[in-house]
This record gives structure tokens, sequence and C-alpha cells, in this order.
């Protein structure tokens, strides 16, 4: 059993929520954590930086001089790497690298990251849904003010169906939305808490279970 500090609209902390896992505390592995952020900050390189080679200059390939009798250096082409605006030499070329970590890997990470939070307490829930049909940023910021997240870095997560509360959330500079289906190390170490809305407390305890 996990106790969660659960907030209301207004940000008041009367209760905290318990939630029933039965997830276990695994060894702490530093070198698996670094190995997962390189992963993902690898991957989410677009590889589109490139130089032009001396094919693919737009000059011409006309010999700026004979090749003897003039006392200059013998040159072939304007577009030579050894000229200023040539073509470059072993330059960078369009690539996409793709790294992975293995699914145990992935689980030990979670399972740090969730358990550190844990510790610091900063794992929270706040009662809030949109009432009506339209989307309420005002609401949304007086939660998290109340709840004292208005100037912390927070991971909000959501599920994907809400769109509600997402477009409720996604205005507000200090909260980055995860859809419980698409966690990464990156996002869950690169901020100050998690934060789950009270209804969607099941979905939260069977992403966590999966971390086990």
């Amino acid at each position: 059993m996990i106790a969660i500090q659960l907030y209301d609209k207004q940000g008041s902390s009367a209760q905290t929520l318990q939630i029933a896992t039965e997830i276990v505390r695994k060894e702490e592995s530093p070198r698996t954590f670094a190995c997962a952020i390189r992963v993902h900050a690898q991957n989410w390189r677009q590889g589109t930086v490139a130089c032009k080679s001396r094919g693919e200059l737009a000059f011409s390939n006309k010999k700026p001089w004979r090749q003897k009798g003039t006392g200059r250096a013998r040159v072939s082409s304007i577009r030579s790497p050894l000229w200023r605006k040539g073509g470059i030499i072993f330059g960078p070329q369009p690539r996409v690298r793709q790294l992975a970590v293995n699914a145990q890997q992935k689980r030990l990470v979670f399972n740090n990251l969730f358990f550190s939070m844990l510790d610091n307490k900063a794992i929270n829930c706040i009662d809030f849904e949109v009432t009506g049909t339209a989307p309420t940023t005002k609401a949304a910021r007086q939660a998290l003010s109340g709840a004292g997240f208005e100037n912390k870095k927070i991971v909000l997560f959501l599920s994907y169906n809400d769109v509600l509360a997402f477009a409720s959330f996604r205005n507000l500079p200090n909260v980055m939305i995860l859809l419980f289906d698409e966690p990464n190390a990156y996002h869950l170490s690169n901020c100050e808490a998690w934060v789950f809305l009270r209804k969607d407390a099941d979905s939260f305890k069977e992403m966590v279970a999966q971390w086990n």
C-alpha cells in the first residue's frame, strides 16, 4: 500500500490516497539510468545536418587556369576543398541512428525513479475534473497554485481520451503532460514532482505495476 498526498481543487490537503500496488524496490543502477537517458537523447536527434561535397556545389567545373606555365599552383576546379567556398571533405551527412534499451532495463530505471520520487514525497494527486464542455486553464492553474506547484516543474499524467484536461493544462509552461502509456526516463527525471488526477488513480496504479 502506497500513501500519496491528495489535494482538492482549492489546493488544500486533508487526506492521503491509498494505492494498493505490489511493486518492489529494486537496487539503484546509475549506469542503467545514464544509458537510458543517452538512448533517448540519441533517438530524438533529427539527424538532418549536412555539408556539401565538391560534387554537390553549384559552381562551374571549368579549370581556372592552365596546368603549367603560370607559376601558380595547379588547380583542377574552383570547387576544390582547398579553396574558399569549396566543398567539404568528410563533412557530416544526414543519418539516423537508433539505440535501444531492453525491457528489463526500462523497468529498472522506472522503478528507481518511482521510489526516488516517493521518498522525496514528490508524487501527488489532485482531485480535479473539468465541468462542462469547454476546457478551463484558469481552474487548472488555480488547482496547481493551491497545491504549491505553480512554480515547480511537474509531470502530469493524463489518459489519452481526457481531451478537456489536456487542453486545460497544456498551456501552463511548468507542466509536461505525459500519457500513461508513454512514460520515459528523461521526462520523469527532469521534473520536481509527478501529478495525476484522482479519477486516473487506477491508470496510475496499472502503469506503476508494470515497473516491478
